[in-house]
Formats: C-alpha cells, sequence, structure tokens
C-alpha cells in the first residue's frame, strides 16, 4: 500500500492543480442511550459506511482507506519504485510532448484516468451504471438482511406488549448504485418486514446517501407510503445537493487557505488526524502575504482553465462518479455544467460510450431531483410525518466556491434543512432581515447565534438544527430524536420533542473515550462552538492598508511559531 501512495500521490501532482474529490463522511456511529418503545419497526438506512467486496470477498477499497494507506506492504522497494516510474511516464509524458508541445491534451486525459482507474478499479461500476468484478455487499451481509427481514425482531414489555427498538431493521445496501432503481429493493424490505412482523406500518430513519434511496422511493411508491409509512426522520441530508460533490465537477473550483486551514482544525478537533500547528501558521502565512494567491493566479492564467473541463471528467470517471447515488448528491442548479464537465457536450464520444449510465442519472434527474420539494410534500398531505436534522458549525470542504456557508463538512445548511435562509461563517444575517422576521412574529424561527433564519424550511415546525456535530457523527441525540420522528402517533414539531429547542449545541468529545456527547439549548452565550474563528477582515481585506496589517501580522505571528521550533520554547 506504500508504493501505491506513491503512485497516487505523484498523479495527483503531476494534473498541475490541488484537485480533490474524496469525501469526509467518515460515519462514526455512536452507542444508543435510552430505548424507546415504539410500536412499529423502525427503519434505519445510512450512507456509504457499508463495506463493498469483490466476487473473491476482498474489500473493495474505498476513499477512506486513504486514512490507512501508508502502511507498509509486501512490494518491494524496487518493484515499487519501477511501477512509480511507469506512473510518472504514462502521465507526464503525455502531458509533456502532447499536451505542452502539440497542444494536444486528449492522451493525457486519457492516461490520467486510466492511472487513477486502477486504484478505484474494483469500486467503479460499468459504463451502464451497473456493478462489476462481482462486487456488492459482503454475503454475511446478505445473510444478516434476509434474516432480519424475515424474522420478528420486537421485544416485550413486562406487560407483554410488543415494541421496537432503534436500530433493529438496518437495511443494508450497494450504496453505489442507482437510487431510483435501489427504491424498489427498499420497498420489498418495507413489505418483508411488516409480514414477518404482522405490522402494517413502518417508520424511517434515514442519513446522508439514505435520504437519495428514500426521497426515491416516497416519488416511486406515494401510495404505498401513504398507506404503510408513519414517520420519516432526514439527517445529513444531501437530497438537496451537497456542494462537496457538486460543485467539485462544476466548474465551481477554488482554492482558499483559510478554508483549508480551517478544516485542518475541524478534522483534529473530531479526531479524525491531527496536524502541526505550524502547517497551519505556514498556510496562513501564505494565504495573507499573498504568495499563495499569486501562485495559485499564475497557474491559472496558464493553464487552469485549459485543462479543468479535460482533468475534471479523468477524475469523476477514474473515482466516484460512475456511482448514480453520488450523482444523486450534484445540485439542481449545477447538474447541466456538471454533465458537460464530466461527459462533454450533447453528441459526444464520451455521451455516447457512457450512454447507459447517464440514461441512469437522467432519469434520477427529472423524476427525482426537479421534484424534491413536491415528492415530499405529496408524502405529508397523505398523512407520512415528516422530519429534519440540519448540522452545522464546520467548514465546508475548502476547494468549493461556496465554503463560507455553514455546514457540516459535506452539505450547506440551506440545502439539508431544505431551504433555510443562512449567513455565511464570516457574517450573520443582516439586523434588517431579523428585524424584518420579528416584526413578521418569526422571530422565533432565528438561531441564538444569527446564522440561520427557519422561516424559510419546507417545513418550519420540523426542523431542526445542531451545532457543533459534523457530518462524520451521527450522535445519539439526532438518532433518538429521528426516532420519535418516524414512530410518533402523531406529527412530532419542535415544541414536543425530546430535543430542548430548535436549535440546539452538541458537545462533542473525543471519540476514542466518549462517543455520547450532550446536546443543550442553543444560547447567545454557548453559540460559538467552532473551532475556529473566521476573521473577514483579516482573510478578505478590502483596502490596500488591510491587506499590508494582515500579512505583516501573519508573517510575524509564522516568525515566532518558526524560532519556538527551532529552539524548542
Amino acid at each position: 500500500m506504500k508504493n501505491t501512495f506513491k503512485k497516487v500521490l505523484s498523479l495527483l501532482l503531476a494534473m498541475i492543480m490541488a484537485f480533490s474529490l474524496a469525501s469526509s463522511a467518515f460515519a462514526n456511529r455512536t452507542e444508543f442511550v435510552s430505548q424507546s418503545h415504539s410500536d412499529i419497526p423502525i427503519i434505519r438506512i445510512s450512507g456509504d459506511g457499508e463495506q463493498l467486496v469483490d466476487e473473491n470477498g476482498e474489500k473493495v477499497f474505498h476513499y477512506k482507506d486513504f486514512a490507512s494507506i501508508l502502511e507498509k506492504d509486501d512490494e518491494s522497494e524496487e518493484d515499487g519504485n519501477k511501477e512509480l516510474v511507469e506512473s510518472l511516464a504514462n502521465i507526464l509524458l503525455p502531458f509533456l510532448i502532447d499536451g505542452l508541445l502539440n497542444d494536444n491534451w486528449d492522451p493525457y486525459y486519457e492516461n490520467l484516468q486510466a492511472e487513477i482507474s486502477e486504484l478505484f478499479k474494483h469500486s467503479l461500476l460499468d459504463k451502464d451504471g451497473n456493478a462489476q468484478y462481482g462486487t456488492g455487499l459482503r454475503q454475511s451481509r446478505i445473510d444478516q438482511m434476509n434474516h432480519i427481514r424475515h424474522n420478528d425482531q420486537a421485544w416485550y414489555t413486562s406487560d407483554g406488549q410488543k415494541y421496537y427498538v432503534q436500530d433493529r431493521y438496518y437495511w443494508r445496501y450497494d450504496w453505489r448504485l442507482d437510487p431510483y432503481e435501489t427504491a424498489a429493493d427498499f420497498k420489498l424490505f418495507i413489505d418483508d418486514v411488516m409480514a414477518s412482523t404482522g405490522s402494517s406500518q413502518v417508520g424511517i430513519m434515514a442519513t446522508c446517501l439514505g435520504t437519495n434511496i428514500v426521497t426515491s422511493y416516497l416519488a416511486r411508491y406515494p401510495d404505498h407510503a401513504a398507506k404503510h409509512i408513519r414517520g420519516v426522520g432526514f439527517d445529513g441530508s444531501v437530497v438537496g445537493g451537497a456542494e462537496m460533490l457538486s460543485e467539485v465537477i462544476s466548474g465551481k473550483f477554488n482554492v482558499d487557505a483559510a478554508a483549508i486551514n480551517r478544516v485542518l482544525i475541524d478534522c483534529g478537533a473530531i479526531g479524525l488526524f491531527d496536524v502541526d500547528g505550524f502547517i497551519n501558521t505556514t498556510l496562513e502565512m501564505l494565504d495573507r502575504t499573498g504568495v499563495l494567491d499569486a501562485v495559485i493566479d499564475k497557474g491559472r492564467d496558464w493553464l487552469y482553465y485549459k485543462l479543468v473541463e479535460g482533468v475534471t471528467s479523468a477524475l469523476s470517471l477514474s473515482t466516484f462518479y460512475t456511482w448514480p447515488n453520488y450523482w444523486a448528491c450534484v445540485s439542481n442548479e449545477d447538474f447541466d455544467t456538471a454533465m458537460e464537465y464530466v461527459f462533454g457536450p450533447e453528441g459526444s464520444e464520451k455521451r455516447e460510450e457512457y450512454a447507459g449510465l447517464i440514461s441512469k442519472i437522467e432519469r434520477y434527474d427529472t423524476q427525482i431531483r426537479k421534484r424534491v420539494p413536491e415528492i415530499i410534500k405529496t408524502a405529508v398531505d397523505s398523512g407520512v410525518h415528516f422530519g429534519v436534522i440540519s448540522k452545522y458549525g464546520f467548514q465546508i470542504l475548502p476547494i468549493c466556491e461556496t465554503n463560507d456557508l455553514p455546514s457540516d463538512q459535506f452539505a450547506s445548511v440551506g440545502r439539508s434543512s431544505f431551504g433555510a435562509t443562512t449567513g455565511t461563517i464570516y457574517k450573520d444575517l443582516s439586523d434588517d432581515h431579523i428585524a424584518s422576521k420579528i416584526e413578521a412574529g418569526l422571530g422565533k424561527y432565528i438561531s441564538p447565534d444569527k446564522q440561520i433564519d427557519a422561516s424559510t424550511c419546507l417545513f418550519p415546525d420540523n426542523t431542526w438544527f445542531i451545532k457543533g456535530s459534523s457530518h462524520s457523527n451521527w450522535s445519539d441525540w439526532e438518532m433518538r430524536l429521528l426516532y420519535e420522528i418516524a414512530s410518533a402517533k402523531e406529527q412530532l414539531n419542535i415544541n414536543n420533542s425530546c430535543w430542548p429547542s430548535q436549535f440546539v449545541v452538541y458537545s462533542y468529545t473525543d471519540p476514542d473515550n466518549d462517543k455520547w456527547g450532550s446536546i443543550e439549548a442553543m444560547t447567545t452565550e454557548n453559540c460559538d462552538t467552532e473551532n475556529w474563528e473566521a476573521d473577514d477582515a483579516l482573510d478578505n481585506p478590502t483596502d490596500k492598508y488591510g491587506k499590508i496589517f494582515s500579512g505583516l501580522s501573519a508573517f510575524l505571528t509564522w516568525l515566532i511559531e518558526l524560532f519556538r521550533m527551532i529552539f524548542k520554547f
């Protein structure tokens, strides 16, 4: 794996631009504190945490494996160096000879895609959007699913009443596949659970990519949902789009050193990995002194605009974008541009080559993406209870153009909440906006930190916000609320839920020691939970003197940290 890492790193460096498609959905499951007594089965569906294997039962490479990719393998150093040289030659020769000398970039794109595809080979779907190499769920998971769906999992109270606890019916699936097609399997699972338990209804708890599956189910089987679904709870929803998967393939690419720093600080705070403080200080100095901008601007003027579409396509089709369920996370406004970046214009060779995959992607676009509010409102109007949890307090992926929006690292609050109006990490909602809401009798929907206006959500009274819980953390408090939304015999709202308020703050503790954490109602005193301070005057000075002050202060701070590191004081 060590040599594989060298290969990948070298290839990425050869792309000339800093470009990343890796997701931060490191799903940490927490233990449940309570066992609520629902009278109906509750089905849980999550995102991309399920491990996939090939036909031999070997684990398929997943982007999360980058976290341990530096571990040693059995390859000799000599073999590794040979592989590295070959990989570099396959990329750099067409880049230098065909590209720079002859302005013919197609060989570079083709070799780039081929080299990166080799690493992701078994996790990629074929050009029709189907699994290949026998990849899918591990057989033990399939056996477990068959047992769950055909066996009553109920518990009983002391007086003999049947009830169902949280997480009893966990539906596992191949999260790469077309959510429109997967919805049919999900319906069968619901039918089997009802048949085995004798219940005429179930509830649904959905997180991350699972929200795409559930929305597709609601769209395809509205009558079935109206009859058999009591409640649906969404947490970390990506149905409305997730900037991290949407903007990087639609030309909204941005390099922001301050944002990179904030992401590194966030990752350290939630226990993913630690970064030396000197690195943060150096990035800040390069950003505020203008050095980084000068380098980036030079590269952008020279090659970025020439290469961005071809490189985007090559990276997309060699990593995550043969997966229709990831395409389902592309926002409505980014979709057409993303299709052109990845597959080229209508009538292109790549459009013909990937026609089967494209047909699935476009079917989801017309049947689901463009109809999301209508689909959910139809379900609610038919009697299905519905509730949403939106998370924030973290920096979104730094290469996204909209990285200054309140987010859970993966998607902005505006998207995951189905329409909340928000400020930015630099600026709160304006005083005029807040005053107009108060005058209209909607002041209760303004968060104490003045970042969120919930009155514009699709369902303002059925939407909760938790600050300080990242997309990777599905806390017990979130699961409890989802469980209540899914199982309650009446529509749960911000006034009758188990949470103390529509807006709460989560105290995230070291996941190695305590996964549970705690929540409390948000107030003006406890709402500053960010792991960093976003200073607009220093990060984005608007005049000459502001830029000089920002650069000098960052340089002096860097010098102090440098001396501390050298002289150990």
